[in-house]
């Protein structure tokens, strides 16, 4: 994947989101009476702009992509005609101005529910939530779950789909005590209590690996199909038509298998046997570290299992299909779902329950982009819905700068009868210059620790 397709999938991303973040506020503000003069997608250095003769609205396209703004009358800002008074933004009621400053969050939101709408409007079928693997040593197996058993409900929550039980889980990220599991097992309702200990606090874990149960995996041979030209296998002397039959003297059953042991071995000496030719042949292999978008280091052998469609048992499948109605419904529900699931990582992010080192700057998001746009439309959109969602939460967060700092200054203004003095404000300014700096920063350091 080339810079290119990260820096053109990052605008194919954030530009829309900005787009239609900035557009809430100039479409309510315009229909309120409130006159606009600047729309603007990007900050910094002006690339692109006209003026329409109509409004004599100017729009331009600026050099950094990371934002926007619209411009309005406002006495604060320079002078204002007479005949121009009634059109400024400072004299408009409080209740005007909330709706101009929470247009744009709420657009954010909005236009997450569409894409999550046109996602689930067409027929899916996926795998069910019936467990494939219990793994050893785990809360899942010490509890005695099982092979088989078909999950419902996390901690009361029900969940249909792994999406589900995985937003599920996520939201306990942090935390010390038990998830209630509830599952049927051939018709009977049993609940289990698995204990966590900082669940998740390390976001690079999976939940199901930490927990122990894993979806149904279809079983893929270990049985080498092609090896990367620059890969660790290869020049250990691995070949074509290899089957792994054990790593570090314990058994392989299956393709699955060699992937677990190696991605969790980056630059570590593995002792690998494998079946040649009715011959069992000992290599040495150190798989090569590979740092993915979080900064997880993973190993990488650079072999390839033979693909092909999987024959997946029909006990594993669900199809899951909504008219538009259902499908809306559901959307509005998943918005909600992550709004709620982003404040409370917020809040424990303040509690020390789960690490700064979990923020993402734009180049981490950049990468994303690209990462999902390669994988299809539908992965793409679906991360978009994500950033809509998270760009329309961070906007309400109540911090001077940003339009839920301006929320809190209109609602006290209507509760007080008169506006939060300008020395108030900024105060609130500094201080929130200090506070967004400072998480830009650390998310820009954590992007480069990333890299």
């Amino acid at each position: 994947m080339s810079v290119l397709f990260i820096i053109v999938a990052a605008i194919f991303l954030l530009g829309p989101l900005i787009a239609i973040h900035e557009f809430g506020h100039y479409w309510v503000a315009r229909k309120l009476g409130v006159k606009v003069l600047v729309y603007s997608i990007g900050f910094g250095p002006t690339v692109l702009k006209w003026t329409s003769k109509k409004s004599n609205i100017q729009y331009q396209i600026s050099a950094l992509p990371l934002g926007g703004y619209v411009k309005m009358l406002d006495e604060r800002e320079g002078n204002v005609s007479a005949e121009d008074l009634p059109y400024a933004f400072n004299r408009q009621s409080p209740w005007k101005r909330i709706a101009i400053v929470a247009a744009g969050p709420l657009i954010n939101l909005i236009f997450a529910i569409f894409l999550f709408w046109i996602l689930f409007l067409p027929a899916q079928e996926q795998l069910n939530t019936r467990v494939g693997k219990i793994l050893p040593n785990t809360p899942a197996a010490t509890v005695q779950m099982q092979q088989g058993d078909k999950i419902i409900a996390i901690d009361g929550t029900q969940t249909a789909t792994w999406e589900k039980l995985n937003y599920a889980l996520v939201d306990r990220v942090g935390e010390t005590g038990h998830i209630d599991v509830q599952v049927d097992r051939n018709g009977q309702i049993k609940t289990f209590a698995l204990p966590i200990q900082a669940f998740l606090k390390d976001q690079t874990q999976s939940p199901f690996d930490v927990l122990g149960f894993v979806p149904y995996r279809p079983h893929i041979a270990a049985v080498v199909y092609d090896l990367s030209s620059d890969g660790a296998a290869i020049r250990q002397g691995m070949k074509k038509g290899d089957e792994i039959i054990a790593i570090d003297q314990v058994k392989m059953k299956d393709w699955f298998d060699v992937v677990d042991v190696v991605q969790k071995s980056p630059e570590k000496l593995l002792n690998i046997d494998v079946l040649r030719q009715g011959q069992v042949v000992h290599l040495q292999v150190m798989p090569q570290g590979q740092r993915d978008n979080m900064g997880k280091v993973t190993g990488m052998l650079g072999v390839q299992a033979q693909s092909g469609k999987a024959n997946i048992p029909a006990e594993y499948k669900q199809t899951i299909q909504y008219n538009p109605a259902e499908a809306f419904v559901v959307a509005v529900e998943k918005t909600g779902q992550l709004s709620g699931m982003i404040l409370n990582s917020m809040v424990k992010m303040v509690r020390g329950l789960i690490g700064l080192d979990n923020l993402s700057g734009p180049i981490t998001i950049a990468k994303v982009a690209g990462q999902s746009a390669e994988m299809g439309w539908q992965t793409f959109i679906s991360f978009m819905a994500l950033m809509s969602v998270s760009l329309g939460i961070l906007n309400l967060l109540p911090i001077p700068m940003l339009d839920g700092g301006h929320l809190v200054y209109y609602f006290i203004e209507v509760l007080r009868g008169k506006p939060v003095s300008e020395q108030i404000q900024l105060v609130g300014l500094k201080i929130g210059m200090v506070l967004l700096g400072s998480m830009m920063l650390l998310a820009i350091f954590n992007d480069f620790m990333r890299l």
